[in-house]
């Protein structure tokens, strides 16, 4: 008797050892399972025919700092190898370092420039996580951009300032005072690195001589003083290592694509469970009950409850089975509590007692889930009702009872839900870096839905108000607001569907053999003017778009313009002395003097819209990241151009005929107004707007007038100086992502 309960003492103990050894199997067989004391688990894999496929293969080299340290990298895809710091099998995540990107200045010139190499995971099962990392700056007077798209379409950037050492000790975080972090607002595999050579830190010299930026994981960056003013060299650059977060999944299909072929298919284990994930691809994870890696043949395995004493109450026996385990009484005992997945089992000798106590846990069970449900409909709808306050949303129900809000309707959570199918990505008409534009329909109308990302703390106490004053815009070239919902945490926005797209694209995607007349180009211009002019001056109180570009005027059914998108957006303050450091815009339309102070004003809009006329005119995009520094700007471009006398060269060839070169040079010396350096002395866009009037109906009836150069210089010379200075809170900028946002508005 006793020798057979040692032997059967020493078989489970066998079994238990054998199961544990099974276990730590993370690697393909013969395949080293670790590198520098991090595991690699298979599909990742160190060495020839070890990974799932080359994009997952690991190399064991000396560390970039020392021939001694042995590390892991991921190098065999993208330009750049990373040395990998974790992996997470469930997550779908891997954890690796990069490098920053630097620049370093003496007071006259840059002195070294220290460069990354872009981060190409195009055609990859790799895409940067937009969660966990941020984009940061650290400097003062810089500017830097994350470029995430490989033609240069898509920028965003961050700008971080300050003046003196006592400024940067006194607020001593990452807030835009030496260093500045934005999200990034697109998922990608693509990224690179570029510094603005018009922002250096040649005049903050003596204490910042040198900037920098990275893509890093948020939660493991601490802003310090000292990355300010400490003098970089390559060493620093090379081993100053920061960690940033990349996703990864198995190819591009969904599971029950990729379950038809099961000679590809990666979740291998018996029991193994797949999962679909939203940027394409799918990850493997072991069943309820199992655990181990999923992509190896019997890499679940069962988890043995029993080893833990806690499992089942004494006398209670624990009884292990694959995927669960139970708990049994001795005889005479009975079972208060059968477990098959987890839990602690209990023994009685009290039959009835057992019974009537099963009865009443039970009956306090489904109270208990009762009472549950209750409180949290009833928290539910607490929840909706303190964002539909904090937004302002009896303020706008108490004016549209007065008809003040006439046509503006407040829509509940349920009905935005149900007009886009739950937000059904077939539904998903674009994105943006302010949010996502769904199409839907209510009240049997097709309408574009905007469901925001965040809106900072001033546009939530003001967002009632502002509703209510953009519901009661009625201009002919303004995209009309219908309602918005407030039921959630950040406002949702429902516009009027306008059909035919954007400006930006009529322009750049013309189709082949289409033809844009000078006539036709004129007057989208005059009326995207009047529109922006209408809000300078006739809107009470007065609006300032704040984000003027070809890709937020949409287009109608009869190619009428419609200016859009007001998320950028302010009225004008009357407190007087409002400052900033973080900017908001489109790269390439930026006020150059909003850029320095901070402070937009009604002239910041017509500095883009001036942009917005050399778009008209050229057809040229406004920023070609292939030419030279100082050509990279269309604005730039075009002013050397009218110094050199050339602006022939840079118009659209539809539009270069002798008949129209007068006209179009008043449309030019317009655009040279608007894009005045100085606010003052650029035109209001009243008179912007008069004068595409009249150059157009020069156009229309030549034989009726003639062109007076001077009548347009008196005109335009006539300024208006007003000066408004804002507060804004975001701080980057988005040049494709904010057309595709417009877009969806007005697809």
């Amino acid at each position: 008797m006793a020798v057979a309960m040692i032997l059967t003492q020493f078989l489970l103990l066998l079994h238990f050892k054998t199961a544990e050894s099974s276990k730590t199997t993370i690697a393909l067989p013969g395949c080293p399972e670790s590198c520098g004391g991090i595991h690699i688990p298979y599909p990742f894999g160190i060495g020839r025919n070890c990974s799932l496929s080359q994009e997952f293969n690991v190399t064991c080299q000396p560390s970039y700092d020392s021939n001694t340290t042995i590390i892991p990298v991921l190098g065999d895809i993208g330009i750049q190898p990373f040395q990998i710091l974790n992996i997470n099998m469930s997550l779908g995540q891997a954890r690796v370092s990069f490098p920053a990107a630097g620049q370093c200045y003496n007071r006259t010139a840059k002195k070294e420039e220290y460069w990354v190499p872009p981060i190409d995971y195009r055609d990859t099962s790799f895409r940067i996580n937009t969660e966990k990392n941020k984009f940061t700056v650290i400097g003062c007077n810089t500017l830097a951009y994350l470029n995430l798209d490989y033609s240069s379409n898509y920028l965003e950037g961050c700008f971080s300032s300050c003046d003196s050492l006592d400024t940067l000790n006194k607020y001593g975080s990452c807030s835009g005072i030496g260093c500045c972090q934005t999200d990034i607002s697109k998922e990608k595999n693509f990224f690179h690195i570029d510094f603005d050579d018009r922002y250096n830190n040649s005049d903050v010299y003596d204490f910042n001589p040198c900037s920098y930026a990275m893509v890093v994981e948020e939660a493991e960056f601490k802003f310090q003083t000292n990355y300010v003013t400490t003098m970089l060299n390559e060493d620093d650059i090379d081993n100053k290592q920061w960690p940033m977060v990349f996703d990864w999944a198995i190819g591009n299909t969904t599971c029950d694509i990729a379950l038809k072929n099961k000679s590809t298919y990666a979740c291998r284990s018996d029991h193994s469970s797949c999962f679909t994930v939203s940027g394409g691809g799918y990850l493997c994870n072991c069943s309820v009950g199992y655990e181990g890696n999923p992509y190896l043949d019997g890499g679940c395995q069962d988890i043995n409850e029993c080893v833990n004493q806690n499992a089942c109450f004494n006398p209670a026996k624990c009884h292990n089975f694959h995927g669960g385990y139970r708990c049994s009484c001795p005889f005479g005992w009975r079972t208060n509590q059968i477990i098959k997945k987890s839990g602690p089992g209990e023994c009685d000798l009290n039959v009835a007692l057992v019974t009537g106590t099963a009865a009443g846990i039970a009956a306090l069970f489904f109270l208990g889930v009762a009472i549950y449900v209750l409180r949290e409909r009833r928290n539910l709808s607490k929840v909706k009702e303190k964002y539909f306050q904090q937004h302002g949303g009896w303020i706008l129900l108490e004016k549209i009872k007065l008809n003040q809000g006439f046509g503006f309707t407040i829509f509940t959570k349920q009905h935005v839900e149900h007009a886009t199918n739950n937000f059904a990505s077939a539904n998903i008409l674009g994105y943006g870096g302010h949010g996502t534009v769904y199409k839907g329909t209510l009240r049997d109308q097709t309408v574009a839905i905007k469901k925001c990302k965040i809106v900072n703390e001033r546009k939530i106490k003001e967002f009632g108000k502002e509703m209510l004053i953009l519901s009661q815009i009625n201009h002919k070239n303004i995209v009309k607001i219908l309602g918005c919902c407030l039921e959630v945490e950040v406002p949702m926005l429902v516009y009027e569907f306008i059909p035919n797209g954007t400006l930006y694209h009529y322009i750049h995607y013309k189709k082949q053999g289409s033809h844009i007349s000078l006539k036709t180009r004129l007057r989208i211009a005059h009326e995207s003017a009047e529109a922006l002019a209408y809000l300078h001056t006739s809107a009470s109180p007065p609006i300032i778009h704040g984000d003027v570009k070809s890709a937020n005027i949409l287009l109608d059914q009869n190619y009428t313009a419609k200016v859009s998108d007001f998320g950028s957006s302010i009225l004008v303050p009357t407190d007087e002395a409002q400052f900033v450091t973080l900017v908001q815009g489109t790269y390439g339309y930026l006020d150059p003097e909003y850029m320095q102070s901070g402070q937009l004003t009604d002239k910041s809009d017509v500095y883009s819209f001036g942009v917005v006329l050399l778009e008209i005119l050229t057809s040229k995009p406004v920023v070609d990241f292939d030419a030279p520094e100082e050509r990279r700007n269309l604005s730039s471009r075009f002013l050397s151009s009218m110094k050199e006398s050339k602006m022939q060269e840079l118009l659209d060839d539809e539009i270069k005929h002798e008949d129209d070169m007068q006209l179009i040079k008043a449309v030019t010396e317009l655009a040279k107004e608007c894009l005045s350096m100085k606010g003052g002395d650029r035109p209001m866009m009243k008179d912007v707007a008069e004068e595409l009037l009249r150059v157009s109906k020069l156009k229309q009836h030549p034989w009726r007038q003639e062109y007076n150069p001077e009548e347009t210089e008196t005109l335009l010379t006539e300024r208006s100086q007003h000066a408004i200075e804002i507060e804004l809170t975001s701080n980057y900028f988005n040049t494709d992502n904010e057309a595709e946002e417009s877009i969806a508005i007005g697809r």
